[in-house]
């Protein structure tokens, strides 16, 4: 097994009629029980990074991780960049040897988002790399993205973004939120 792309486990996952589990990691410790849960039931398993992830223990380092979880598991990983906020955060990962990279261009304005992605969709094509963008927001808080308002995903834009950004994969908003949120018993 080794480090793949999603798209090369999206594939996989679709053909055969499966899930695959997605973990924002940080650290060896988290790595470790991701790796050791995925490895128990002999699944593939894509290990995302955030933007202050990459801030608290560098991508050098949780490459190197990640190589080790594989060598030892044999499992498929792949090792994606969750959230990236521009065009320099996705390089950084990409040259590190991320498989795959999250542009998150939810806040610019539509045509904004469509020219920064195919950006960085052309250079990390160009190495092999997949993609994958968001369009629409999400309420909430996760790690260093927030908004205090939904702005749904236009189905009539889907196709129009995918088209002339090439992204390989597309985030879009349809009602769900980023975080955790407390709820009253009533409302459970």
């Amino acid at each position: 097994m080794a480090l793949v792309t999603t798209k090369k486990m999206f594939e996989k996952a679709f053909e055969g009629g499966y899930a695959i589990g997605a973990f924002n990691i940080n650290n060896m410790e988290i790595i470790q029980g991701v790796v050791a849960a995925a490895k128990a039931q002999n699944s593939a398993v894509i290990l995302q990074v955030s933007k202050s992830a990459l801030k608290y223990a560098h991508p050098k380092y949780l490459k190197a991780m990640v190589d080790a979880a594989i060598e030892e598991t044999g499992l498929d990983i792949a090792l994606h960049l969750d959230h990236g906020s521009d065009f320099e955060v996705c390089k950084d990962c990409i040259e590190y040897g991320f498989t795959s990279v999250m542009f998150d261009g939810s806040h610019l304005e539509y045509e904004e988002n469509v020219a920064q992605t195919k950006k960085i969709v052309e250079y990390a094509h160009e190495r092999g790399i997949v993609v994958e963008a968001e369009l629409g927001k999400l309420a909430g808080v996760e790690d260093e993205v927030s908004s205090d308002h939904h702005t749904y995903t236009n189905p009539e834009e889907v196709i129009d973004f995918a088209t002339r950004t090439g992204c390989d994969s597309l985030a879009i908003s349809i009602g769900t939120s980023h975080g955790a949120y407390k709820f009253t018993p009533e409302q459970c």
